[in-house]
């Protein structure tokens, strides 16, 4: 399966249904979403399992069992639905049209997008309503320039975790591999953050994305740093600043791509932001880049995530042929 001539097809295949079709309201308002039958279950397993009125130790444990209860489930769906679409006509058309649920190119492309939009064509206040829809930061505390590095910011990380490692375990793995990688992403977002509630349950998923992300997060900065081009800027300069500045950042997985884009576009990205009540201070990636960001850094952003959703394609082709 690993990396395998039968199963890069689909994943192309997938890819290429993803940035035309995305994931279409009509459908999703009518059957769940695959990640909320995996957020359904979690809060199911996070009510029954995590008692704050229990040590430390007892609550990792059971984060651990609701961590492997959820991947059970999700192993088992993925493997159950790839054996029924590999017994049909055109199965890699099949699997692949199934993957394509799983990733978010074009979803991510569309939300930035109109966070973008509402900027440059209706001001902050229309903005900070749609970037509320994709960070978790207090949006009105955002003046023009923090509201758009938040759009950037999220536009690299989660071209990492939500294009880049499912493909990349999608290759791997097949279907399970992608709906595993889900799964795990899913807890993390969910239960894997420092708050007394969840630092201990949720110990298990933030370490297991952490490990799950460590290849696709240095493949998507270096896609990024190469499609930096598309811009008029330069790669080597990009990788440059990836290298040097992404281990400043809190996440030893974000910080790759971010960073990436940060020495890009010629920004500085991260630095000091509030969640809630909550500051976080945290350096500058790329700290000489230009601070006054605005729509137009938005739309260069995007310009780059599509080039590189593009070159990863070029990727997943090139070792389809290469195996075939």
């Amino acid at each position: 399966m690993i990396f395998s001539g039968e199963i890069l097809p689909a994943v192309l295949i997938a890819i290429i249904a993803d940035a035309i079709i995305g994931d279409p309201d009509r459908i999703w308002r009518r059957w769940p979403h695959p990640v909320v039958w995996f957020g359904a279950l979690l809060r199911r397993l996070d009510g029954r399992l995590n008692d704050e009125s229990e040590g430390f130790a007892m609550r990792r444990a059971k984060g651990v069992l609701a961590l492997v209860l959820l991947l059970g489930v999700a192993a088992l769906g993925g493997v159950l639905l790839q054996d029924l679409l590999s017994q049909l006509s055109f199965a890699p058309l099949w699997i692949g049209l199934a993957g394509s649920i799983l990733l978010a190119q074009r979803s991510l492309y569309d939300h930035v997008a109109r966070v973008r939009d509402a900027l440059a064509q209706h001001g902050l206040a229309a903005a900070r309503r749609e970037i509320a829809m994709v960070v978790g930061r207090d949006p009105e505390s955002l003046d023009e320039a923090a509201l758009s590095r938040a759009a950037i910011e999220t536009t690299a990380e989660n071209f990492s975790d939500g294009v880049v490692a499912p493909v990349f375990w999608f290759c791997l793995l097949g279907l399970p591999g992608l709906v595993l990688y889900k799964a795990i992403n899913t807890a993390d977002s969910m239960i894997g953050h420092r708050s007394p509630r969840y630092e201990a349950f949720g110990w298990a998923a933030a370490r297991l994305d952490d490990l799950v992300n460590l290849v696709p997060a240095r493949l998507a900065g270096f896609l990024i740093a190469l499609a930096v081009a598309v811009v008029g800027k330069n790669p080597v300069s990009a990788a440059a600043i990836m290298l040097r500045d992404a281990r400043l950042h809190r996440s030893p997985n974000a910080g790759w791509p971010e960073a990436a884009m940060a020495g890009g576009l010629g920004i500085a990205l991260a630095g000091p932001r509030r969640y809630g009540a909550r500051v976080v201070e945290d350096p500058f990636l790329n700290p000489s880049g230009r601070r006054d960001i605005g729509a137009e850094d938005i739309d260069r952003a995007l310009k780059v995530m599509a080039a590189a959703c593009a070159l990863e394609a070029l990727l997943v082709a090139l070792l389809a042929l290469a195996l075939a």
